[in-house]
């Protein structure tokens, strides 16, 4: 056993005399050393009763001979995170995760991982971790909010930012936005969408590296327990079969995240966290792969923020197995893939209950994926655009610029109702090293939604968006503007010609002008301090994930 370093022989009885000082006894030192890492905190909505989860994960691993032994991990809310600086700590954290479980794990000598996430940047923060030490590892997340219901509607997160936009513009009073407040998160868990959190956890199961139902089993029902003591056990058949997390997260299990992420109409954070955990697992996910599987992919299900369905309505309707299941039947999934389970995924695919939740593979949304990657001169390595979420006017168009050089200039014109019909919104020094941290924007995009101007009014950015964006909203533009990307030169006025279905984003000025622009332009550089310092000059590109060399 891997432990067996911290524990066997005449030369480790000192380590040994300091786990008992832990209170382990002989029996349990003995015995495969589990690590069990909790994300629990007081503060993230999907983490403040992850401790029942976790006692529920050990629980299982000592009913199948093993000793728990738990750890914490951060996580950031990235809701209470969003428009102003604490967004800039949101995905530097999904580094500061990975690490340190990888120091936890390597220092201790653990045999096998538990992962206990929920929210955005953990779930990805986990898997890269648990790809990178590759002991036995499986994922067990918190669970997805319900819903919440008002004046017989179903809201949501999302629709209260919307609510902002909405009061901005006199569609509704305070008094009424203060309901809207009191009723859009009613129950712990991941926000009900299909948001980066639950994105992110419905990879899981697609990847393989979690049990069916982590991704939709509500964090309120009892079956959300069990499943975390299910998981614990679980752990200790992959230990005992020697099963790691590279056995299982392969190119062809990728390839069928890749898949459901595009039938189901995910994140586009996605793309960030799913080639970062790729590079971890020593498998190679690029934007043009991605624009392949979502060009060949049927889009089978809509969401919040891009429909009126939930987590839960996924869940009743059969999950991510039965999503996976109806993509089998045009062989758009790999089905000789191990999993968790210790069975092939042929054998554990399910049927779907709801054909309004999870459409008919022959009667998709759409014949291709959720997710679209743009090129152009405004983007030649690529941005990414949710495009399940946009209108369908929206899909082309030229339209004028309006420049912002950070997030907080951008909403204080939207909200002060400086924004047209017709124009396009550039946001820049907002990426991964400007930023730093690539700043998620759900504040603009949902005032837009609000102020009735997400069917006129494009977004650009060389940030990011929230998975509760909807319209055309554009981002992870690179190179970003602090690289000397041409997002940096666009100017007041300038015309950008979008066209989604194609895959363009084009700066209509010719090379001369932009010539003369580049000669003088002046990149806005800013000094920072503390982690977002170091962070700023380590972190790569947004193309290649926005992970940290």
């Amino acid at each position: 056993m891997n432990s067996d370093k911290v524990k066997k022989g005449i030369t480790k009885a000192p380590h040994r005399s300091l786990l008992k000082a832990a209170g382990l006894t002989d029996e349990e030192i003995d015995k495969p050393l589990i690590g069990v890492v909790n994300s629990f905190n007081e503060i993230v909505p999907g983490h403040v009763e992850l401790r029942q989860i976790a006692e529920a994960v050990k629980r299982g691993v000592l009913m199948e001979g093993g000793t728990p032994l738990e750890f914490p991990s951060i996580a950031v809310c990235d809701g209470i995170a969003m428009n102003h600086e604490g967004m800039k700590y949101s995905l530097v954290s999904r580094e500061i995760i990975a690490d340190s479980i990888e120091i936890m794990a390597k220092a201790h000598g653990l045999d096998a991982l538990v992962l206990i996430p929920s929210c955005d940047k953990v779930v990805p923060g986990m898997l890269m971790a648990a790809a990178r030490i590759n002991v036995p590892s499986i994922i067990v997340s918190g669970g997805p909010m319900l819903a919440g219901r008002l004046n017989n509607k179903k809201v949501d997160l999302t629709t209260v930012f919307e609510g902002v936009g909405k009061v901005c513009s006199n569609k509704m009073t305070e008094d009424e936005l203060k309901c809207l407040e009191e009723s859009a998160c009613p129950t712990c868990g991941s926000c009900s969408g299909m948001f980066t959190a639950n994105s992110m956890n419905c990879m899981t199961e697609a990847l393989g590296i979690a049990l069916d139902g982590n991704a939709t089993i509500p964090a309120v029902y009892s079956s959300r327990k069990r499943l975390a003591k299910k998981t614990g056990m679980q752990i200790m058949h992959l230990l005992r079969d020697n099963i790691h997390p590279r056995d299982i997260l392969t190119e062809k299990a990728f390839e069928n995240a890749l898949t459901v992420d595009m039938a189901l109409g995910c994140s586009t954070n996605t793309v960030l966290h799913l080639t970062a955990i790729a590079k971890e697992a020593g498998v190679d996910v690029n934007l043009n792969n991605i624009n392949y599987i979502s060009s060949k992919t049927p889009n089978l299900c809509k969401l919040s923020p891009a429909g009126n369905h939930h987590i839960e309505d996924l869940d009743n309707a059969g999950g991510v197995l039965a999503v996976m299941n109806e993509l089998s039947k045009k062989e758009l999934i790999n089905l000789d893939v191990p999993t968790v389970s210790l069975k092939l995924l042929e054998n554990i695919l399910k049927d779907k209950k709801d054909s309004e939740v999870i459409r008919d593979i022959d009667n998709p949304f759409s014949k291709d994926g959720g997710i679209k990657v743009l090129f152009g001169n405004l983007a030649p390595e690529g941005a990414v655009v949710k495009k399940s979420a946009v209108k369908d006017n929206m899909m082309k168009t030229v339209s004028t610029a309006k420049i912002f050089d950070s997030e907080e200039e951008a909403v204080d014109s939207i909200l002060g109702g400086k924004i047209e019909k017709g124009d396009v919104i550039v946001i820049r020094y907002e990426g991964p090293k400007a930023g730093p941290g690539m700043r998620e924007m759900l504040t603009p995009t949902s005032a837009l939604v609000g102020m009735g101007l997400d069917d006129s009014v494009s977004l650009i950015t060389d940030g990011r968006f929230s998975g509760g964006t909807k319209g055309a909203a554009i981002g992870h533009v690179c190179p970003e503007a602090i690289d000397g990307g041409m997002i940096g030169l666009v100017e007041d006025k300038d015309l950008i010609s979008i066209d989604i279905d194609k895959g363009i984003i084009d700066l209509k000025v010719d090379d001369e002008e932009l010539s003369r622009r580049r000669e003088n332009l002046k990149l806005k550089t800013k000094k920072h301090t503390g982690y977002l310092g170091k962070y700023s000059k380590i972190v790569q590109s947004a193309s290649k994930g926005a992970v940290c060399i």
